[in-house]
This record gives C-alpha cells, sequence and structure tokens, in this order.
C-alpha cells in the first residue's frame, strides 16, 4: 500500500468515526427531546379535545386545548377540565360559577346567574340562562367544591343537574389555559 493509500484509509477512519459519533450525538438529542416533551406533559400539561357545543361560543366541538392543575386552585370564571366520575363518562368541560362557601341563585325567567347577592357579568355565555335542570335554588357550595356551568347555558349539562351537581375539586383535572387547535383558532381561554 502507497502513501496516498493510507492518508485515505485513515481520512475514510477518522470520517466514519466522526460521523458515528455526530450520528450518536443526533439521536441523543432526540431522545432526550422527546423524554422532556412526554415529562412535561405528563406532569405539567395535558392535551385535551372538547366534545359537544356546551361551551360555545368560548369553545367549541373538536377544539383541543392544553390545561395544566400545576398551583392550580380554581376560582371563579376559570375553564377547567373534570375527570369523569360515576356520572360521567368522559372528561367535560366548564367554566367555574362559585367556590366553597358561596351562595348560587339562579332567575330561569329573566336568565341572571347571582353568586352571593350579585348579578354576575358574563360576556362569555351564547344565552342567557333559562334552562333548569333539577336542582332547586339558592344552593350555598360545600368548601372543597365548586359550582360549574357552560357557557353556552340552554345547551350544557353541568351543577344545575344532580347528576353533576356540585363537584369535588379532587376530580378537577386542571384549568384550560390555551386553545391549541383548530391552527386558525389558537389563543388564551379567558
Amino acid at each position: 500500500m502507497n502513501e496516498w493509500e493510507e492518508n485515505t484509509s485513515e481520512y475514510e477512519q477518522k470520517n466514519n468515526r466522526l460521523f458515528v459519533k455526530n450520528a450518536f450525538e443526533w439521536v441523543e438529542s432526540i431522545a432526550f427531546a422527546v423524554i422532556t416533551v412526554v415529562l412535561i406533559f405528563t406532569f405539567l400539561f395535558r392535551v385535551v379535545g372538547v366534545e359537544g357545543k356546551s361551551m360555545e361560543p368560548t369553545l367549541h366541538d373538536g377544539n383541543f386545548i392544553v390545561i395544566s392543575d400545576l398551583f392550580f386552585q380554581p376560582k371563579n370564571n376559570d375553564v377547567v377540565v373534570i375527570t369523569p366520575t360515576t356520572s360521567l363518562d368522559i372528561p367535560i368541560v366548564k367554566r367555574v360559577i362559585a367556590t366553597g362557601g358561596q351562595t348560587v341563585d339562579i332567575d330561569f325567567k329573566k336568565g341572571i346567574v347571582y353568586v352571593d347577592g350579585k348579578a354576575l357579568d358574563e360576556p362569555y355565555i351564547a344565552e342567557p340562562t333559562n334552562l333548569y335542570y333539577d336542582i332547586v335554588f339558592p344552593q350555598t357550595v360545600p368548601e372543597g367544591y365548586i359550582f360549574v356551568m357552560g357557557d353556552n347555558r340552554n345547551h350544557s349539562l353541568d351543577s344545575r343537574d344532580s347528576t353533576i351537581g356540585m363537584v369535588d375539586m379532587r376530580y378537577v383535572l386542571g384549568k384550560a389555559l390555551v386553545r391549541i387547535l383548530p391552527v386558525t383558532q389558537i389563543g388564551i381561554i379567558r
């Protein structure tokens, strides 16, 4: 073997080692990124699909939202996702109307919701609250529970019905933060 062939062989070996090193670094980076995303979406955030029209006009059937329960304590006006319970087959998305200790009353003729005697300013609802179920008002929310309603009040099964009733806060998966799908509607949920 002449000197040129030795240099070429040595050069190819260096290139092969460099290629293997670079390939390993790329695989390592991709694996780290995948593990990071999985951990973030397992412990910090979740993606949930919206089913039905009970939250229109805020959210629509087929929307996908990001929720989080990190340092989360439900408060009035939060949009939350509630995990399936004995009365629910799938997670539901609703708005918190009242929390523990607050009293909810609804004037179904006028379509007005009151919390602690004050009429709520609800620019997010589709229409006034005229549909009632089997819960008799006024109702005081027990500590550790929340009273929830859909924004599409006359097309929402929520705390006005005894099958859902007051929601134990242990069943709240998290607060809805951002709509991510459809792409044309990406934005913060208010």
